[in-house]
């Protein structure tokens, strides 16, 4: 795609083709070629979307607590987009549960973007191309992106870096309050959620969440973090956990936190662009005579891996 093409369909994006949207989201997944050009045209219009962050682990109900944050947000005007990140085909590397099924009553709103990415094998939970997916949604002028992670395993750390607000949800069943010391969920979280609360044990978890989180070092002024009860499937206490996420949201713009962390996402994003590239042309660099040599010497055990990596960082097509 050249310059044109892309300024083109960027247009089209920002003048409200869902379509366009669509291809852009589809370029940036799949690494395509133009990447650079489209994000160019692109990043002039980042940086008015609330980017809301919701991890935890699995069966904790985050998606359908999604779907029902996602229904008060539109009750209140707001224009939404979901990117719910699901765990990769190690094949494919595309999401392996596809666009979710318990948020299918937003499907007809245009008000509502959902899309669905793989972590591409990413151990943080979250690939670059679902970074950049943000930004194209934040371009795309959504009031709020809410990012589900896909809660595999106890790394869910990069939506730290992406989003402005992170909401940890648990229910009983996660385990007890030194889990969730273990898993690092204390350190990520500015809001808890206590999902399935109907559930016995709850009101244990609640407390004990209360208590490390007054055991936590916070500087004066800074964000005590709450803990909510909410049975998402019925819509229980979903109004109250969305004013806390804005009273953190309002914190932020406040404190001036909102401007760190996003100098703090850019720093992140190009080290990944940096780190892609790298990684691609080493990639190419296997594939010369001399990437070749190289490996036979590995294979041999005439040269370490430390030594070889130092000279494929030199090695040119």
């Amino acid at each position: 795609m050249d310059r044109k093409a892309a300024q083109t369909l960027v247009e089209n994006m920002l003048a409200g083709h869902r379509l366009s949207l669509a291809r852009l989201i589809s370029k940036v997944e799949n690494r395509d070629s133009s990447l650079n050009l489209i994000m160019e045209q692109l990043y002039p219009h980042t940086g008015g979307a609330w980017i809301l962050g919701i991890t935890g682990p699995p069966g904790s109900g985050k998606s359908t607590l999604v779907d029902q944050m996602a229904a008060h947000f539109r009750k209140a005007g707001k224009k939404v987009a979901i990117v719910a990140v699901d765990p990769s085909s190690p094949f494919s590397g595309g999401a392996i549960l596809g666009d979710r099924i318990r948020m299918q009553q937003h499907w007809n709103d245009p008000g509502v973007f959902i899309r669905s990415l793989g972590t591409r094998g990413k151990h943080g939970g979250l690939s670059h191309a679902t970074k950049e997916v943000v930004l194209v949604l934040d371009s795309a002028r959504f009031d709020v992106i809410l990012v589900e992670t896909a809660g595999v395993g106890q790394t869910e750390l990069d939506i730290l870096r992406l989003a402005q607000t992170v909401l940890v949800v648990l229910v009983p069943e996660s385990g007890d309050s030194i889990q969730v010391m273990k898993a690092g969920l204390m350190e990520i979280a500015d809001v808890f959620a206590v999902n399935k609360s109907d559930r016995p044990e709850s009101d244990k978890l609640v407390r004990e969440l209360i208590s490390m989180v007054g055991l936590m070092d916070r500087p004066a002024g800074g964000w005590a973090v709450p803990v909510h009860k909410t049975e998402a499937i019925r819509d229980i206490g979903v109004s109250e956990l969305l004013k806390a996420l804005e009273s953190h949201h309002h914190f932020l713009a406040e404190s001036g936190a909102r401007e760190w962390k996003a100098s703090e996402f850019l720093k992140n994003e190009v080290m990944d662009i940096l780190s892609e590239r790298l990684g691609l042309r080493l990639q190419e660099a296997f594939e010369t005579k001399a990437g070749q040599k190289l490996l036979k010497q590995l294979l041999g055990r005439r040269m370490d891996p430390y030594k070889a990596a130092a000279v494929f960082e030199k090695i040119k097509k």
